[in-house]
């Protein structure tokens, strides 16, 4: 299919994946796990496609690329055990889900009406079990990542490379079409699921900085939680919690409405698991911030820091993934486009 796409070059104008396709005239397996990472299935080439079904040729690159990338991902999971997540995701994420909120709703304290967020955990107690976990989730990732760059023959990258790979990523330029955004859900173009991918991730972002800004009253200023609500934690917890509940409801929206044509059926519990965790982090974060001074507290933020810890623990196995994966394929294609 690739060799086809490569006589054709009708599609070399919508996204990376063509030109990087024109640069090979044949293809390793690495190469077509680095190319299925490249495509960010916008469908674009699809729905274009003169050799798309009912052509005898049954050309459906989006389909191929998303089925390679999954293998990409069981393949480079680090410890190698953590690729069985890929295949039975949902049924992890539930089962991980499921002891968390049992383990926190049982054992946790409930002093009624309890402002103080380490009257029910205590501070130690919660730095030991997040931090030791991050570190181990950090590795996962890295440990990956590193995997998936040396599969793909990455090499070494200057600095042009990885400035115009952080632009590609951070603006999300091969699901702008120019403009007209991309053909996803059907084949109108449409900027919905640029936007909604924004809201994620910065979303994310502004969390992880009202976390950090919060450990950094904690430690430098001595400034115990809870902080008020104008305080500069809760103003970036507060927007990011929000657009963690617009972009991962606007892309489950969207992923529901898809054409079933374009994707990998094997791929939906994993789609599904992340943005059901994440919307889950985000409105329990936002409750236990609107009924954090109330008697149901601690009930709340037992069950949200159970489902922060699940999130955590499938990082490495989830859907988080493809976005390191894919920046570190714009980072290959930034530095052969460069030269």
């Amino acid at each position: 299919m690739a060799t086809i796409c490569n006589a054709c070059r009708y599609c070399e104008g919508y996204c990376a994946v063509f030109p990087a396709l024109e640069r090979r005239r044949t293809f390793t397996a690495g190469d077509l796990r680095y190319l299925a990472n490249l495509c960010h299935n916008c469908a674009e080439c699809y729905y274009a496609c003169q050799y798309a079904p009912p052509h005898e040729f049954a050309v459906n690159f989006p389909k191929i690329l998303a089925e390679i990338r999954l293998e990409s991902y069981r393949r480079n999971a680090w410890p190698a055990p953590l690729g069985f997540g890929f295949r039975r995701n949902g049924l992890l994420v539930s089962l991980i889900l499921g002891i968390a909120l049992a383990a926190a709703i049982a054992f946790a304290p409930r002093p009624a009406g309890a402002a103080d967020f380490y009257a029910v955990v205590p501070h130690n107690l919660m730095v030991a079990v997040y931090g030791g976990v991050s570190v181990l989730v950090l590795a996962a990732l890295a440990m990956g990542l590193r995997r998936f760059w040396r599969d793909s023959g990455g090499g070494t990258a200057g600095f042009a490379a990885l400035r115009r790979s952080c632009d590609d990523a951070l603006r999300l330029r091969y699901l702008a079409s120019g403009g007209a955004g991309c053909t996803y859900p059907d084949q109108h173009h449409s900027q919905l699921r640029r936007w909604f991918h924004h809201f994620t991730f910065y979303g994310f972002a502004l969390c992880f900085a009202a976390t950090s800004v919060a450990a950094f009253y904690h430690y430098a200023f001595h400034w115990l939680a809870p902080y008020g609500y104008f305080s500069l934690p809760v103003i970036l917890g507060s927007a990011g919690g929000v657009g963690l509940l617009i972009g991962p409801a606007g892309l489950l929206w969207l992923r529901i409405h898809r054409d079933s044509a374009l994707g990998d059926s094997r791929q939906n519990g994993l789609d599904l698991a992340f943005l059901a965790l994440l919307l889950a982090t985000s409105l329990t974060g936002l409750l236990l911030l609107a009924l954090r001074g109330t008697p149901a507290m601690p009930l709340l933020l037992a069950i949200h820091l159970a489902v922060v810890l699940a999130f955590f623990l499938t990082l490495p196995c989830g859907k988080f993934v493809h976005g390191m994966y894919r920046w570190a394929a714009l980072l290959r294609n930034a530095k052969e486009g460069i030269k």
